[in-house]
């Protein structure tokens, strides 16, 4: 049983009454609740601490210093969420892919993917192939008690993407040469990528988490009549494979904003929106029956205090009317950030929103 479950004749778990869980449901909350995308991560001191001379696939795959990470943010901030630590690339790593993530560069993979025998690469995943992420959120629930963990993973296209260019890409060349000149090549790639990314979901469900995201960070790079015909069909493969569980199911893309509508028909029941839109044209666009999630640009925590509370008062005036609303930052939280501004900013949103 999911932690977000609260099936009729047994007792709600311990995160089921949360803020954030309420909020993706779009239910009444006691305050907007709060996290950050890569909350987690290179911002904290405690965490290049712990992950001194670790490369950042091995930490993906050591249970107890993948919850030591995890915990960090929400200790130090107060968030009313957890994220597990991982990166997009793990489930493709897990099954056997050579492939790695470079610092300063991002995932690398040694053979792409662009003819049909090279899908001869994506085998099934199995949950055995990801014992370490099922060990890992076990502990993390146990810690967390009542604030929920979400679980993640990359999109179809994102994670083909990394696949077809071999690494990080800019204009998506070879991604886009293959989607358009070899369409059925292509939607065979992407349902093989949804059936893992579904897979390595139901592992991170099934261990405890409440809710998941899919993150399609490179997805803003495409027409949304492209998207329609040739990525929606994978996304929604995946949300349609998790929806038996009652978690939120979560959508987020960078550079998205003519796709939100889209992004919410592949299944999500909450929408991720960066700071391009505002939220409530963020809703018009979404249409009725989800809840949003964001959408503070990430560069302003570098602003003074003052400035950082007259743009947060912005996202919150502009979410009053919305069914259900996580605040979030538009993107991840950067590198060079100041852990302190994170950390009053979630105090102000609490305070700002108190009920």
């Amino acid at each position: 049983m999911s932690a977000n479950h609260s099936p009729a004749g047994q007792q709600p778990t311990a995160t089921y009454e949360s803020a954030f869980l309420k909020a993706c449901r779009r239910e009444p909350v006691p305050h907007t609740p709060v996290w950050f995308m890569r909350q987690a991560g290179r911002s904290l001191p405690e965490y290049l601490k712990v992950r001194e001379g670790i490369p950042m696939l091995e930490s993906c795959m050591r249970p107890e210093l993948v919850a030591e990470i995890t915990l960090q943010p929400v200790r130090r901030h107060g968030v009313d969420a957890a994220i597990y630590f991982s990166d997009i690339v793990v489930p493709l790593k897990a099954i056997g892919l050579d492939l790695d993530i470079k610092p300063g560069v991002g995932p690398v993979v040694q053979n792409p993917i662009r003819t049909r025998a090279d899908l001869a690469q994506l085998r099934d995943l199995t949950p055995e192939d990801v014992w370490y992420v099922t060990e890992a959120m076990q502990i993390l629930t146990a810690e967390l008690g009542e604030t929920p963990l979400i679980g993640f993973a990359g999109a179809p296209f994102t994670l083909a993407s990394y696949l077809v260019e071999g690494g990080p890409s800019k204009n998506h060349e070879h991604t886009k040469a293959l989607m358009y000149g070899d369409p059925q090549l292509w939607a065979d790639l992407l349902d093989r990528l949804a059936e893992i990314t579904a897979a390595f979901l139901k592992v991170q469900i099934e261990a405890g988490a409440s809710a998941v995201q899919l993150f399609d960070s490179w997805v803003g790079a495409l027409a949304p009549a492209d998207y329609r015909r040739s990525i929606l069909p994978a996304s929604t493969k995946v949300f349609d494979a998790v929806a038996g569980y009652g978690v939120p199911r979560i959508h987020f893309g960078v550079g998205t904003g003519e796709l939100l509508g889209l992004m919410g028909e592949a299944g999500a029941d909450v929408v991720g929106v960066d700071w391009r839109v505002p939220l409530d044209e963020a809703a018009r666009r979404v249409g009725p029956g989800k809840a949003l999630q964001g959408n503070l640009d990430p560069a302003v925590l570098f602003a003074p205090t003052a400035a950082v509370e007259a743009k947060t008062r912005e996202v919150l005036e502009a979410a009053a009317g919305l069914e259900g609303h996580v605040f979030n930052l538009g993107h991840g939280v950067l590198p060079s950030m100041d852990p302190d501004s994170l950390t009053r900013l979630v105090e102000y949103v609490h305070t700002r929103t108190a009920r």
